[in-house]
């Protein structure tokens, strides 16, 4: 039996705090979070920009067809826009500023980051996966063309495209042109939380599968099989970590300050799932004469890449 300590410590693991399986609940605790930032927060752009973004990856989006990649799926959407504004949230208590409409512009951006991956109606071959190489600069174009429907004027879409732009792995920070010193720590913010949310999933090993063969088909020829892919992101954690000290000047570290006030917590819980992933993927990697994707049981996801893709 576990001790009473044993249950709190499990209460506090990040996949506990928020039904992440539910659009409605991600929304509903970043409206808390919102009110924490300000009583008089007007939520309103927001919960239009998110519902609409549910429009857009349910297909209901005129012109576009249902997310069809499962790997930068809903859920990835969700878990960033959660994670964003978290470290919002941390960084208004760390003593930056922003104000109320920057932020209602932070939160659009990180909604439609990978926008990119979504076909148009007429495009019918493949998956919006063949878009991986030039899916970041894709999601910008879609801010430039349906920015107006999510209330942005000329100018916020400027500065939402620079803050997308930071989620692009391959793009030194230091050559966007940003608007403003707010417009600037939001994109770093975006790109910060683009890869929280991918790393901390508890899921994000299994899902692994799922970006091989997304890369597979976009033509990323970095890794042999889906083994060579799981082995490589050892290494990945390295340059992850490296990036977070470096490009996005350690803004990671707002996510202690959100913890410590939304829960009296005080960890950077994100972290905490992200060495546990990494731990649990040198074991299994170390195992001897053993498929380390044997060892991945989650939510059945190994079944079903195995049943979508084969052996």
């Amino acid at each position: 039996m576990r001790s009473t300590k044993d249950r709190i410590m499990n209460d506090w693991q990040l996949s506990n705090l928020v039904r992440m399986d539910s659009p409605e609940a991600v929304l509903d605790e970043v409206l808390v979070i919102f009110g924490l930032i300000s009583p008089d927060f007007n939520t309103a752009p927001v919960t239009f920009a998110f519902n609409t973004t549910l429009s857009l990856y349910k297909g209901k989006f005129p012109g576009y067809q249902a997310c069809n990649t499962e790997y930068h799926d809903l859920r990835h959407t969700t878990d960033t826009f959660l994670a964003m504004a978290r470290l919002i949230h941390g960084a208004v208590l760390d003593g930056e500023t922003f104000t109320d409409r920057h932020i209602v512009l932070g939160l659009i951006a990180v909604l439609l980051h990978d926008a990119g991956y979504i076909q148009e109606e007429r495009d019918r071959e493949g998956t919006g996966a063949k878009h991986t190489i030039i899916h970041v600069q894709r999601s910008m174009d879609f801010l430039e063309r349906h920015g107006a429907k999510y209330g942005l004027s000329n100018e916020e879409i400027i500065a939402d495209r620079a803050m997308i732009h930071c989620t692009d792995l391959a793009v030194d920070i230091t050559t966007i042109a940003f608007p403003s010193l707010s417009v600037e720590l939001l994109g770093k913010i975006l790109g910060v939380a683009d890869l929280l949310a991918q790393m901390a999933d508890r899921t994000y090993l299994e899902k692994l599968l799922f970006l091989y063969h997304e890369f597979r088909q976009g033509d990323v020829s970095s890794y042999e099989d889906e083994v060579d892919l799981l082995r490589k992101t050892v290494k990945f954690y390295n340059f992850i970590a490296q990036r977070l000290e470096t490009m996005f000047d350690r803004t990671d570290r707002f996510m202690t300050s959100h913890f410590a006030s939304r829960l009296d917590i005080h960890k950077n819980l994100y972290h905490e799932a992200i060495e546990r992933q990494k731990n649990f993927l040198q074991q299994i990697l170390e195992m001897p004469d053993s498929n380390p994707c044997d060892h991945l049981k989650r939510n059945g996801i190994v079944d079903k890449v195995r049943k979508k893709y084969g052996k």
